[in-house]
């Protein structure tokens, strides 16, 4: 393990960043907060007794000033439309990885595009979407597919029991919302596609306790392109319990309320990952509670695994890509369950 290092946290008084620096300093490391909100800031900082550095992403050096003498940032500060090149910049100055939560799907496949042969070449680590979106559903089809070395489909279906967004989700949404002109985006035909017409409403079969369920299709996520990123598989599906999709887009709806002394709600979700190859067909179920809170552990294993040389890559790279994806599901196992079937 690599305790004892600094990370930074932009974006640290947010309703994920908090989960993070708190898992950050479970796991052994010293969070260093930062964000551009100095009042915030400063409360989470007589809260936690942590170094607190204000920075904002429209002054460069004071992200460096944020990074400096840290072993990795880890951004949590959406719109990431918005911080997500400013902060990698800064991290390439500062030559640490940069890990961050970002279910924006422009703005990771933005990541992809402006930093990946300059990461490379550098030698950095840059991981974008490491959390419950993007980060998980990317493990479990990379886990999934096993010695496959392409497919045909995949499909990342979320059964949530209820979605009770952030400000910062709603923040991210209407970014996104505004980049595509009101449509709705699919990874099909190997390329995102952009359609004007609604998304269909179809069943999909959860495994127990879920059952058969109504949910969105094509109601795409960042696994449409963190799985794409380096698997061969021209058709990449993601779909949403129809409860969850009308209550994330509600205005009415609440923010999450903790219910126990960790912070978490009790917000549950069942993710499928059904991939398929050849006539063949494989499946990773991953079960677990409140989607914000599970993201803490995923960054934070995905730091230290960073930090501790466990990749297999280096430059821009999904979970399923720069980690052992099998092994990584299998350090998650105090937050969530995973299973494997063929």
């Amino acid at each position: 393990m690599a305790s004892g290092l600094t990370v930074a946290v932009f974006g640290a008084y947010g309703h994920t960043g908090r989960f993070v620096v708190a898992q950050l300093r479970d796991r052994g490391f010293v969070p260093v907060l930062s964000g551009r909100d100095a009042g915030k800031l400063k409360a989470l900082a007589c809260e936690t007794g942590l170094e607190a550095r204000t920075a904002s992403v429209e002054e460069p050096a004071s992200l460096d000033r944020a990074l400096a003498g840290t072993a990795a940032v880890v951004n949590c500060a959406g719109p990431f439309a918005t911080t997500a090149v400013p902060v990698i910049e800064a991290a390439l100055r500062a030559g640490i990885p940069y890990v961050d939560v970002a279910a924006e799907i422009e703005a990771n496949a933005d990541t992809f595009a402006h930093f990946a042969g300059r990461a490379r070449a550098a030698g950095a680590v840059i991981v974008p979407a490491m959390a419950f979106y993007g980060g998980l559903g990317d493990l479990l089809a990379t886990a999934a597919m096993g010695e496959w070395t392409a497919a045909e489909e995949a499909h990342i279906a979320y059964g949530l029991d209820n979605w009770h967004p952030t400000a910062g989700t709603r923040a991210s949404g209407a970014v996104s919302r505004q980049r595509r002109d009101g449509r709705r985006v699919r990874f099909a035909n190997g390329r995102l596609e952009y359609r004007e017409d609604a998304a269909p409403v179809l069943e999909w079969s959860f495994p127990e306790p879920v059952g058969p369920r109504a949910v969105i299709g094509e109601f795409s996520m960042a696994d449409v392109v963190t799985v794409p990123s380096h698997l061969p598989i021209p058709e990449v599906r993601t779909y949403m319990t129809v409860e969850a999709a009308r209550e994330v887009s509600a205005p009415d709806t609440p923010a999450p309320s903790p219910a126990d002394e960790s912070g978490r709600s009790a917000q549950t979700f069942l993710l499928d990952v059904v991939v398929r190859s050849g006539g063949a067909e494989r499946r990773a179920v991953a079960r677990g509670r409140d989607i914000y809170a599970v993201t803490a552990p995923l960054v934070v294993e995905a730091v230290d695994r960073i930090l501790t040389g466990r990749t297999r890559t280096v430059g821009v790279a999904s979970a399923g890509e720069i980690f052992d994806a099998p092994d990584f599901l299998r350090a998650l196992s105090p937050y969530l369950s995973v299973e494997l079937r063929s």
